[in-house]
């Protein structure tokens, strides 16, 4: 039985920034070469440092405008990308590469109030995440982002 389930940004999301260039907060979208692995937040697979092309965005993960929306910087592939689609398993690329992707987990209730917070360190987030959904039942989704850049890369939901 799978326990979660990953939620990227949509390919309809990403469609309509390259169409309107411009993000939701107003900001032009700036296209760039790689300096970074990203990764994507609609395919979430790294990027091809000095070879893709990405789209810088100003973007909030939240429904509910409170004072743990963290609204910020992410990267999306400039060529129309597939979403992840293997939502009940943690992107492996992500996974595999913790130099490129330190990751952290915080886990959000029903109301968006921040309730949880994880360093995945060495952990398999394939096994951690998991474990925290059931030790914390008042987790209602988590937020995946970059333990030292702070950006948001996806959100988990209970499956």
């Amino acid at each position: 039985m799978q326990k979660f389930k990953i939620v990227p940004l949509s390919e309809e999301y990403a469609s309509r920034l390259r169409q309107s260039q411009m993000d939701d907060f107003g900001h032009p979208v700036v296209e760039q070469v790689a300096t970074g692995k990203g990764p994507c937040r609609v395919s979430l697979k790294p990027f091809v440092v000095g070879e893709d092309v990405r789209m810088l965005v100003s973007h909030s993960p939240f429904a509910i405008q409170n004072a743990f929306d963290q609204p910020g910087p992410i990267f999306i592939n400039k060529k129309a990308v597939e979403a992840y689609k293997e939502v009940h398993r943690f992107p492996p690329e992500i996974k595999a590469n913790k130099e490129s992707f330190p990751l952290t987990l915080i886990g959000y209730n029903k109301e968006q109030k921040m309730v949880l917070t994880r360093l995945v360190g060495d952990d398999d987030p394939d096994l951690l995440i998991p474990q925290l959904l059931q030790d914390h039942a008042e987790v209602d989704y988590l937020h995946v982002r970059n333990a030292q850049a702070c950006c948001y890369i996806c959100k988990v939901e209970r499956a």
